[in-house]
């Protein structure tokens, strides 16, 4: 490629002249990604093949797996955030040396986020912050100094914050990203997947963790209907406090199995929604953060195994 240029032009001009070349890279595109994802991981390619000495055209070999998955590693890092050891992000920096990608996406990790939000408390509290406090009224109680004798209802309602479903959206478009492209490598979603594996990995490439909780069937009291046996266990999986799935098995690996499969179903359609929506909780109903997919459901959830959201504490307590 011609050196100093950069940009879609200068690729479009060495493809136009290499027809046989861009008849095979485009063989590499990504079935989810978009125009603008594949373009700028075409461009790694390119400028990386001479790098592989032993590639050939049309030709399977172990440098161009490599190139691939280093192309894509790359891709995954621009656009999704994930990140990888030291040494890998050390050369995939210099691998991406002449590829600029316009309006790249800003992430931030987990740390920075918290020192974010641990800079915006502290500015609140500056005097000299243009946020202005309520005052409270003659009969309103401060509760700066008023302890546990601020005035609010004896009984707080437990459950999730209004905001949580906008809070979380933005982690899950990426997840969804991250299964659909890990799912087509694997050949599509199918029985004989180790579905736990790519869910789990899936959800590490994000810098999150899954939760995953294991209960004995005997213990269940709202076991749903036509669910009568008492043997084997129940599975329920979370990411950041937002409920994925359930599952049940003969022991726990085939209960957490299962509760894979059925929370990487959700991926299985255009988008994923995170919603609030009513569960039964130890015998009563509570509101919970629950992934959606797209296709309509006539059939209510599963009870819930755990539950985050906890009431505050009593006001006269």
């Amino acid at each position: 490629m011609a050196e100093g240029r950069s940009g879609d032009d200068v690729v479009s001009e060495y493809l136009g002249q290499n027809r046989q070349l861009a008849q095979w890279v485009e063989t590499f595109r990504g079935y989810c990604e978009t125009n603008k994802q594949w373009f700028a991981r075409r461009e790694f390619i390119l400028r990386n093949m001479e790098a592989f000495p032993t590639l050939e055209q049309g030709v399977p070999s172990n440098g161009l797996d490599r190139l691939l998955s280093l192309s894509m590693a790359w891709a995954n890092h621009v656009f999704l955030g994930c990140r990888y050891p030291q040494a890998v992000m050390d050369k995939l920096k210099k691998m991406s040396e002449g590829v600029n990608v316009t309006d790249a996406p800003v992430h931030m990790t987990r740390d920075e986020i918290i020192a974010k939000g641990k800079r915006g408390a502290s500015a609140e509290g500056d005097p000299d912050s243009c946020v202005k406090k309520p005052k409270t009224g003659p009969n309103e109680v401060d509760g700066r100094s008023a302890g546990r004798t601020t005035a609010r209802p004896p009984t707080q309602k437990s459950g999730p914050p209004p905001q949580a479903p906008a809070e979380h959206q933005p982690f899950f478009n990426r997840l969804y990203k991250a299964v659909a492209w890990k799912l087509v490598s694997a050949g599509g979603f199918g029985p004989n997947l180790d579905h736990f594996e790519i869910l789990r990995s899936c959800v590490e490439s994000c810098k999150q963790s899954l939760s995953c909780v294991i209960v004995p069937l005997k213990d269940i009291p709202d076991l749903p209907v036509g669910r009568t046996q008492k043997e084997g266990h129940v599975c329920e999986l979370r990411c950041q406090t937002v409920y994925m799935g359930t599952g049940y098995g003969r022991d726990e690996a085939a209960a957490r199995a299962m509760a894979s499969k059925e929370a990487l179903k959700a991926f299985q359609g255009r988008k994923v929604t995170v919603k609030i929506c009513r569960r039964r909780y130890r015998g009563g109903d509570v509101e919970d953060v629950i992934l959606h997919d797209d296709q309509p459901r006539n059939q209510g959830f599963p009870p819930a195994l755990s539950y985050p959201f906890q009431p505050q504490e009593d006001a006269s307590s």
